[in-house]
């Protein structure tokens, strides 16, 4: 297997545990310093360092939604990275801080870079 076919495998498992809220699966492939950066409209909203910290804002944020999907539309390799073309969309559980009303639906589109060192994402950036 190639060292994108196994990263490809990688960001797939990721993005299956993220739809399926499971956070455990999330951190497996994810190095223990890794940085996640949401940046939205251009700003910079949120950022972690360490699988501590992304492990706390992820399970903070798993109950804004009843339902969440990202579906990968596709996916550019480099070298130590992977940009994947991402249309998302979730069901607010409850009324959310950004006016999202519960049982309101969100949908986009954007993309999310996953950096890589060996097999181990260092670093992923949510862009919309």
């Amino acid at each position: 297997m190639s060292v994108n076919e196994s990263r490809k495998i990688t960001i797939e498992n990721y993005i299956e545990s993220y739809n399926d809220f499971n956070i455990e699966r999330m951190l497996r492939d994810l190095d223990d310093d890794i940085i996640f950066r949401n940046i939205s409209g251009g700003i910079l909203n949120l950022e972690t360092k360490g699988i501590t910290e992304f492990k706390a804002q992820a399970e903070l944020v798993k109950h804004f939604f009843s339902h969440r999907e990202q579906k990968v539309i596709d996916l550019k390799f480099s070298e130590n990275e992977i940009e994947a073309e991402i249309f998302y969309r979730a069901v607010a559980a409850s009324d959310l801080p950004n006016g999202l009303q519960t049982g309101e639906k969100i949908e986009l589109r954007g993309k999310s870079i996953f950096r890589f060192v060996n097999d181990k994402i260092v670093q992923i950036e949510d862009i919309s």
